[in-house]
């Protein structure tokens, strides 16, 4: 999941915090660990002990469509880094986003790694060589073992902000220098999906390119909404994205897949998470200005990282351990994972984040 900054809006739209961007941050959050508790089959069968087929057979299916709240996250990114981006010098956007992504992202690591070397969890830990690995963000394509399941999208995260940094912040990011990038990558993400060339895939990332782009696109709305170039931004980075949600999560009927999804449920929620970050870029969410978004914004990065692994024990010493329903076992564990992030941000990322930012940007010595 993206770790993005405060969600600010420029100077020329009056400032102050994009609440209701914080709080589609953690509904994103809460789709995917729908997704990891109920909604595919996996390492969380053996926590609840059989498939979630047969913990929820009515809803599997419906949280099965959970996975898409990371196209949704992107879709945030791309605006939140276009929108943090803005007039900020390199050494500065590298130790902002180095800063936000660290402190809890390792913590996390360590965290996990010790919770399955227990002896009464034991589930499969990565070697001592690989979990070291996983401190850089770098352990896929080194080909090590990840300790967190989510940290694939990580590896996506930062190498938009590589493309982001080399091309828009480097020479400085103006209105222009964005059109032209998003119509770039576009194109480019196109052609390196019809060359099937493995390097160009790598750089481009035409599966998850639209959405950063269409993210991007939104940010100019909210400057101008009578930005026309950037509406078709927008609607072309919807078009294709939805094609690359359909072509990668809808197969045909079959009984041996865990649950079947409907093309046009797909559509219908990436659709959904274009409207809502286009609702808040345009202002038609301002009203949605609860103290109690920014907290969530806070706890949804934290939550993410951990969720996953950590949710499957919780489930596991609940439901088979002590007997709990399935029911009040999700709830619980959602619960649980969401007061470990609390303690996460409060204890771990409000004083590491801040102190790593300053670090990484004071002057080098000379």
């Amino acid at each position: 999941m993206p770790a993005t900054a405060g969600a600010r809006g420029p100077a020329e739209r009056g400032g102050g915090r994009l609440r209701a961007l914080d709080g589609l941050r953690l509904v994103a959050a809460l789709m995917v660990a729908l997704y990891h508790y109920g909604g595919r089959d996996g390492d969380v069968t053996n926590a609840w002990g059989r498939s979630p087929q047969h913990q929820f057979p009515t809803l599997h299916g419906w949280f099965a469509y959970g996975c898409l709240g990371v196209q949704i996250f992107f879709v945030i990114s791309g605006f939140v880094i276009c929108m943090s981006g803005w007039g900020r010098p390199l050494r500065s956007f590298f130790a902002s986003r180095a800063s936000r992504l660290m402190p809890a992202y390792w913590v996390a690591v360590v965290l996990v790694t010790a919770v399955f070397a227990l002896p009464p969890v034991v589930y499969h830990a990565v070697s001592p060589s690989d979990a070291l690995v996983n401190m850089t963000l770098l352990q896929q394509p080194l080909g090590a073992e990840r300790v967190l399941g989510v940290c694939w999208t990580l590896w996506v995260e930062i190498r938009f902000y590589a493309l982001f940094a080399l091309c828009l912040v480097l020479p400085g990011v103006t209105r222009r220098r964005v059109v032209l990038f998003c119509a770039v990558w576009t194109m480019a993400a196109a052609i390196a999906q019809a060359a099937n060339e493995p390097l160009l895939n790598l750089v481009l990332m035409p599966e998850y390119a639209s959405y950063f782009i269409g993210g991007m696109g939104l940010y100019l709305l909210h400057r101008n909404r009578r930005d026309t170039l950037a509406w078709g931004i927008v609607v072309v980075s919807w078009l294709t994205g939805q094609h690359y949600a359909v072509a990668g999560l809808w197969h045909a009927p079959d009984p041996h897949f865990f649950s079947y999804r409907s093309t046009s449920v797909i559509v219908l929620i990436v659709t959904a998470g274009y409207v809502l970050v286009g609702a808040i870029a345009l202002g038609a969410l301002r009203w949605a200005d609860w103290r109690w978004l920014t907290v969530a914004g806070a706890l949804t990065y934290p939550f993410y990282l951990v969720h996953e692994h950590l949710g499957w024990v919780v489930i596991r010493e609940l439901h088979r351990g002590l007997g709990v329903p399935s029911w009040a076992t999700f709830a619980l564990t959602l619960a649980g994972m969401l007061l470990l992030a609390w303690l996460l941000n409060r204890y771990v990322e409000k004083w590491a984040t801040p102190l790593l930012r300053r670090s990484l940007s004071a002057p080098a010595p000379r």
